[in-house]
C-alpha cells in the first residue's frame, strides 16, 4: 500500500532528477564555451563609438611585437575625477591591447607616494630628465584647495630602449573638460605610437633639400631628432645632379632601372631661385611615386630687419616655382596675412634704471593657427605658430587631384599685398577690426592622385628617350602637403656660452608658450611616408559625457537618496514577488 509519505519521497526525488536534469546542460554549455574560448578568441565591445575596438592598425602592429613592451604610467594617485576617468581609460585600453599580445605589460606607479619630501623632489626630476612633463593641479580640500604635482605619462621600454609619452593632450584656448576628452580620444594613437617608435626595424629614408638657402641644420635640429624616431633622416643637395634623390641600378636585361632613394622630401624655406635642372629632378622624383613636404615663404620678411630699424620692407622672393606649382594644381599668393588670433612679442617701451623695460602686443603678421579641419592630420592639434604666413589657392590642373585644405587662419584675418612695408608702429595703436573682414584662408593644404610631369612635351627627343634618364610624363598615385610659411619647421635658438642651442620645435622663448608645430611636422611625414593608417587612429571620435554640475549640486540631496533607495526598493519588490511565486508553486 502506497502512503502519502512515500508519495511525497517519489515527488521529492523527481523534482531532484528535474533539478539535475536541468543544471548538467547548464554546466555541459559552460564547459563547452570554455573549450571553444581558448581556441578562438573574441571580444564584445557594447559601447556607442566603439572605443574599445583597435583599429585594423594597431592590431597589426601589435601582432609584430616579439619581446616585452613595458608600461609605466604615472598617472596614479588621489586626483580629481576627470584625471581617474584618464587612468582608467589608459589602463583599459592597456588591458585591450594585452588582450592582443601577452608580450605588453603594464605598472600604474604613485611618483607622490613618498612621504619624504626631498625623495619626491629626487624622483620629479629622474621623471623630467627623460622627458616627462609635470602638470601643476589644484585640488579640492576640506580646507580650501591645494597645489599637487601630477605627471600624466608613462616611460615605455623595450629591449633596453625607453621613450618618454604624454597622456595629456593640451590644446591652447580649450576648457579643461575638452582637454581630458581630446585625451582619452587619443590614448590608441598615443599608445600605439610609443610602441611603433621603440619596436620599428626597417625607418624609411627621408631627405631635407638643400642648396637654395633652405633653413640650416641648427634651425631644423629639433625637428630632424623628432624625426629620426621613425625614420633616418638626411640632407642632400641636388646641384643639377640626377641621381641626388634616385638610385640606377642595371637589371639582367642590360637595360637601367631608376628608383627613388627617398621616401619623401622637405623643402624648407628656401631663399633663392631653383635651377632647371634641380626642378627637373625634384620633378621625376614626384613622377616615380615620390612625396614632397612643401614649406614655402613667398614674402621675404624678415624680424631680424626690424631689430635694427623700425621698419622694413616684405618683397616678392623669386624661387621659379611657380610654374610647377601650377602643374601640380596650387598656388602660393605673394601676400601676407595678418589675424586678430596673433602671438605676442616683446617691444622695448622704456628704461627702469639700467634696465630697459619690455611689454608684450600681439603681432598681428604671426597668425597662431587653430586647427579646426576635421583631418587625422591636425585633428586634436596644439595652435601652430606661423611667422609671415601666406595665402594657397587651388588653380585647375590637367589631372584629376583630391585637394583638401589641412589649416587656415581665424574668422578675423586680412592681407596685405606686396611689396609692403612693415612697421612696428601699429603696435599698441587700436586695431580697426573692420579691416579685418576675411575668414578662414588657406595656408596649409594637401593633394592628392596622380600629377603630370611639368616638363612634358617640353624636352628634346634625346632627354625624353634616354634609357638612364627614364623620363616619365605622369607620376603614380602620390601625394604632397604644401605649406605657405617655412618658419612652421624652424626651431629658434637660444645663444649660451658662445654657442647656438636649439629651442624645441615650437616653443616660442619670449611667451615661454609651447605650440604643436612637432606634431604637425611628424603627422604630415606619417602621412606622406605611407603611415596613414596609424595617424587615422585621431579621427576616432568619443562623445563627451558630463554631468551638469549646476543642476547636480542643486539637487544633490535628491540624487544621493535616489542613487541609495532606488536599489534597496527593487531589492524588496524582487523580493515579495519571489516569496508569492513560490508560495503559490507549493501551495499546489
Amino acid at each position: 500500500m502506497v502512503t502519502d509519505s512515500d508519495i511525497g519521497k517519489l515527488t521529492k526525488r523527481n523534482m531532484k532528477r528535474v533539478s539535475l536534469i536541468k543544471i548538467i546542460p547548464g554546466l555541459l554549455i559552460i564547459v563547452l564555451i570554455n573549450i571553444i574560448g581558448t581556441y578562438l578568441y573574441f571580444r564584445l565591445d557594447l559601447t556607442a563609438e566603439k572605443r574599445y575596438t583597435l583599429s585594423p592598425a594597431t592590431k597589426k602592429l601589435l601582432g609584430n611585437v616579439d619581446d616585452l613592451v613595458f608600461f609605466r604610467i604615472f598617472l596614479y594617485g588621489d586626483y580629481p575625477a576627470g584625471f581617474k576617468r584618464l587612468e582608467r581609460e589608459t589602463r583599459d585600453m592597456l588591458n585591450e591591447f594585452r588582450a592582443y599580445n601577452k608580450n605588453i605589460e603594464f605598472k600604474f606607479v604613485n611618483p607622490s607616494e613618498s612621504q619624504d619630501g626631498q625623495e619626491r623632489e629626487k624622483i620629479f626630476r629622474q621623471l623630467m630628465e627623460k622627458g616627462l612633463e609635470p602638470t601643476d593641479l589644484q585640488v579640492r580640500t576640506k580646507e580650501g584647495t591645494s597645489q599637487k604635482i601630477i605627471f600624466p605619462g608613462a616611460l615605455v621600454s623595450f629591449q633596453g630602449r625607453e621613450v618618454p609619452l604624454s597622456l595629456l593632450t593640451s590644446r591652447r584656448g580649450t576648457p579643461p573638460d575638452e582637454i581630458l576628452n581630446n585625451s582619452i580620444e587619443n590614448l590608441e594613437f598615443v599608445l600605439a605610437d610609443a610602441i611603433r617608435r621603440l619596436v620599428s626595424k626597417n625607418r624609411p629614408r627621408i631627405a631635407f633639400i638643400e642648396g637654395h638657402g633652405e633653413l640650416n641644420n641648427h634651425e631644423t635640429a629639433d625637428a630632424r631628432v623628432a624625426l629620426n624616431e621613425y625614420y633616418v633622416a638626411e640632407r642632400v643637395i641636388l646641384d643639377g645632379k640626377l641621381n641626388a634623390l634616385t638610385d640606377r641600378v642595371s637589371s639582367d636585361s642590360a637595360s637601367t632601372i631608376v628608383r627613388n632613394k627617398y621616401e619623401a622630401i622637405i623643402i624648407a624655406k628656401p631663399d633663392s631661385a631653383f635651377s632647371e635642372k634641380d626642378k627637373f629632378i625634384i620633378d621625376q622624383y614626384i613622377m616615380r611615386g615620390g612625396k614632397v613636404f612643401w614649406l614655402i615663404d613667398p614674402v621675404q620678411a624678415s624680424m631680424d630687419s626690424l631689430q635694427l630699424s623700425n621698419q622694413t620692407m616684405g618683397l616678392s622672393r623669386e624661387l621659379n616655382l611657380t610654374d610647377m606649382f601650377f602643374k601640380y594644381g596650387f598656388r602660393i599668393n605673394n601676400e601676407l596675412v595678418m589675424d586678430l588670433s596673433a602671438l605676442s612679442i616683446p617691444v622695448k617701451t622704456g628704461q627702469i634704471g639700467n634696465e630697459p623695460k619690455f611689454d608684450f602686443f600681439p603681432w598681428h603678421f604671426f597668425p597662431i593657427i587653430t586647427p579646426q579641419i576635421n583631418d587625422p592630420i591636425v585633428r586634436n592639434l596644439n595652435a601652430i605658430k606661423t611667422e609671415f604666413v601666406s595665402t594657397i589657392d587651388f588653380v585647375q590642373s590637367e589631372k584629376l587631384l583630391k585637394k583638401d585644405v589641412l589649416l587656415h587662419s581665424s574668422k578675423y584675418s586680412r592681407t596685405v599685398r606686396t611689396p609692403l612695408v612693415i612697421t612696428l608702429d601699429i603696435l599698441g595703436q587700436k586695431v580697426d577690426e573692420r579691416l579685418y573682414n576675411k575668414e578662414y584662408l588657406p595656408i596649409a593644404v594637401k593633394i592628392e592622385g596622380e600629377f603630370e610631369s611639368l616638363y612634358k612635351n617640353r624636352i628634346p627627343a634625346e632627354i625624353s628617350e634616354d634609357k638612364d634618364i627614364d623620363f616619365r610624363e605622369t607620376s603614380k598615385s602620390t601625394k604632397m602637403v604644401i605649406v605657405a610659411d617655412g618658419d612652421v619647421i624652424r626651431n629658434q635658438l637660444q645663444f649660451s656660452q658662445g654657442n647656438y642651442i636649439p629651442l624645441p620645435l615650437g616653443y616660442d622663448r619670449y611667451t615661454g608658450q609651447q605650440f604643436g608645430n612637432k606634431d604637425f611636422v611628424l603627422n604630415v611625414m606619417n602621412y606622406l611616408t605611407e603611415d596613414s593608417s596609424l595617424i587615422s587612429i585621431r579621427s576616432r571620435e568619443l562623445k563627451l559625457r558630463l554631468l551638469d554640475k549646476t543642476r547636480a549640486e542643486a539637487h544633490r540631496i535628491f540624487w544621493q537618496l535616489f542613487n541609495i533607495g532606488v536599489p534597496i526598493i527593487l531589492v524588496l519588490i524582487f523580493g515579495i514577488i519571489q516569496v508569492t511565486i513560490r508560495k503559490n508553486i507549493y501551495a499546489k
